[in-house]
């Protein structure tokens, strides 16, 4: 009998547990899903407040330049991302994504120039992968340094949120959103990002992992804020679009297939200033030139069922003509009705087209929507 490995715990266990946590195995970790409030209240509270999410599972790696210019970080990054590291203002954050050399996405990031490195935040899942992966390609111009276990992130998460911080740093007042700066708390420096995955306004923040309980429970501590769990962070993301690397994008999707193109700035596309040099670019721009013959789109099912991951779709409700399926679905509770998005064939992507998912054997009636399903509400 193979013995299971032990699941990793993060700084934030214990009072996880004290809270009334309801924990469940996430990417390795002990995480969680949900508190007593439950995955609905939890939802609409953040949706209304400020919710508190522990997202120390992901990885934080920093990029230091051997030279000493940062430039030559940049650059570096852009072999291995579509994406315009180069032109990152110091104190702003990126989206961006790995891709391998079919253009498929390894993983998708977050990058901020910190000044004299870059701060890179990756998936838990995939996070040792891509630090091997990072310390194969960059190593040359940069020192690849990780910090899984001395550093915490904490999400918070809600139109309360800059009330809630600023009680702490009243600096974050000034910040918009994807500034990035850091900011001293309970006598300790932490890097703090106005960002987030709710589709709220928001921050998340890299704390020493000694100081995450005590900044935690002092956050906590505000009358608009309650922690929150992974229930409730994930039809969060769903209503707000987002993809979660696993279900809605890996490598067996390309970035103009998952409807990523936004990220790939101007200067790395076709005609750019620095275009190409990443892993599957020539995938990646054949597909910018020509099309796709899939892409993710939005999808809002009629009545109130849920259509969940894997359910097929198809053009007829007879289910015949099988065009996609569904990477992500739930009950969203802001929008009052289920979501769900998936992947569906070119020719019949256009919002408004009216297929059919498949639901415990019956096929239900679905309408290609745009997302984000809610309205963001980002400080720009």
């Amino acid at each position: 009998m193979v013995s299971q490995e032990p699941l990793k715990q993060t700084p934030l266990h214990a009072l996880h547990l004290e809270l009334g946590a309801r924990m469940v195995p996430f990417a390795g970790y002990d995480m969680p899903v949900q508190y007593p409030m439950g995955v609905l209240k939890e939802h609409l509270h953040t949706r209304e407040k400020a919710g508190l999410f522990d997202v120390s599972h992901m990885g934080q790696v920093w990029l230091k330049p051997i030279s000493g210019n940062l430039a030559d970080a940049a650059l570096a990054l852009e072999r291995l991302v579509p994406v315009d590291i180069a032109g990152l203002k110091p104190g702003r954050q990126r989206y961006a994504f790995f891709t391998d050399e079919d253009g498929g996405i390894l993983d998708d990031l977050m990058v901020a120039n910190r000044g004299d490195h870059l701060l890179v935040i990756v998936n838990a899942a995939c996070k040792e992968a891509d630090l091997a992966h990072m310390k194969a390609h960059l190593s040359d111009l940069c020192n690849v340094e990780a910090f899984f276990e001395e550093k915490a992130l904490l999400a918070l998460q809600g139109p309360k949120a800059e009330a809630v911080l600023a009680s702490l740093c009243e600096a974050v007042t000034e910040m918009k959103f994807m500034d990035v700066r850091a900011c001293d708390m309970l006598g300790v420096t932490c890097v703090i990002s106005r960002s987030g995955y709710s589709g709220e306004d928001g921050f998340e923040i890299s704390v020493p992992a000694e100081k995450a309980d005590e900044l935690a429970r002092a956050l906590l501590a505000h009358e608009d804020c309650e922690a929150i769990g992974l229930g409730a962070r994930d039809s969060l993301r769903l209503e707000a679009g987002l993809c979660l690397y696993g279900n809605d994008i890996d490598e067996t999707t390309t970035p103009v297939e998952a409807a990523l193109v936004w990220g790939m700035q101007k200067a790395r596309r076709p005609g750019g200033a620095r275009e190409g040099g990443f892993p599957g670019s020539e995938r990646i721009f054949q597909q910018l030139t020509e099309g796709v013959s899939r892409k993710r789109v939005g999808l809002k099912p009629e009545g109130r069922a849920p259509v969940r991951p894997p359910s097929k779709l198809y053009a007829d409700e007879a289910g015949q003509v099988e065009i996609g399926h569904v990477t992500s679905g739930s009950f969203g509770p802001s929008t009052g009705g289920p979501v769900a998005m998936g992947y569906v064939a070119a020719e019949h992507t256009a919002t408004g087209t009216k297929i059919f998912a498949e639901v415990r054997g019956k096929c239900l009636p679905v309408t290609i929507a745009d997302m984000p399903f809610i309205t963001p509400t980002y400080k720009r």
